[in-house]
C-alpha cells in the first residue's frame, strides 16, 4: 500500500536534485584541488617559482576555491546560511586575490625583482591587508565553512565535529606540524561524510 501512494518525483523535482548532486560534487573535488595547492606549497617557495610552465600550486588553489562557490550560494536558506555564506564568499575572494599576487611573484625571474614588487605593494594597504595577510591566513575562509556546516547539525554532527576540529588545527589553537594538510584534509573528510549522509536521506525520501 505505502508504495502504491508514493507519488513519482516530477522532472523539476529530479533536475533540482541533479543540480545539487553536482555542486556538492563541485564542492568536494574543490576542497581536494586545495588540499593538493597546500600539499605542493609545503615544499617551499624556491619549489613554487621553480614549477613550469605555470604555478601548479596556486592555481590548484584558485581552482579549487572557484569550483566551491555554485555549493556555497546553495547551502540551506537557515540563519547559519545567512552568516556562513557571506563569510565563505569574502574568504574566497581573499584566496582569489592572494593568487593573482603570487602569480605575479612567480612571474620575475628572480629575487631582487620579487622584493622590489613586495617592498612596493605591502606599502599599499587596500592590497596587502586583504589579499596578503588575510588571504594566506584563510580564517574568514574557514569560519564561513564551520558555520555553513551547522546547517546539517541535526543530520551530521560527526562530520561537523571534525570540521570544528580542522578549524581549531588551522587556527593554532590546536598545534600540529603540517597544519594546513592536516586541516583540509579533515575539512574534506567532515564535508564528504555531510553530503554523503544528506544525499542517503534523499534518497530515501523519493
Amino acid at each position: 500500500m505505502g508504495l502504491k501512494n508514493k507519488k513519482p518525483m516530477t522532472i523539476t523535482k529530479k533536475l533540482k536534485n541533479k543540480t545539487e548532486s553536482i555542486y556538492k560534487t563541485f564542492f568536494i573535488i574543490g576542497l581536494v584541488f586545495f588540499l593538493i595547492g597546500q600539499i605542493i606549497l609545503l615544499k617551499g617557495n624556491d619549489f613554487v617559482y621553480a614549477q613550469e610552465p605555470i604555478d601548479f600550486a596556486h592555481w590548484f588553489l584558485l581552482i579549487g576555491v572557484v569550483l566551491l562557490i555554485p555549493q556555497v550560494v546553495s547551502f540551506p536558506k537557515k540563519i547559519f546560511s545567512l552568516i556562513g555564506i557571506p563569510l565563505t564568499l569574502i574568504g574566497i575572494t581573499c584566496i582569489i586575490g592572494m593568487c593573482v599576487l603570487d602569480f605575479v611573484w612567480w612571474s620575475f625571474p628572480n629575487e631582487e625583482m620579487r622584493n622590489e614588487f613586495t617592498d612596493h605593494i605591502s606599502k599599499v594597504p587596500s592590497i596587502w591587508k586583504p589579499f596578503v595577510t588575510i588571504g594566506p591566513s584563510s580564517k574568514i575562509f574557514n569560519l564561513g565553512l564551520l558555520i555553513l556546516s551547522f546547517n546539517y547539525f541535526q543530520n551530521n554532527k560527526t562530520g561537523i565535529v571534525i570540521i570544528l576540529l580542522a578549524n581549531l588545527i588551522l587556527w593554532h589553537i590546536v598545534p600540529l606540524p603540517f597544519r594546513l594538510i592536516f586541516g583540509y584534509a579533515l575539512t574534506l573528510i567532515g564535508f564528504s561524510l555531510i553530503f554523503v549522509r544528506s544525499g542517503n536521506k534523499n534518497l530515501l525520501k523519493q
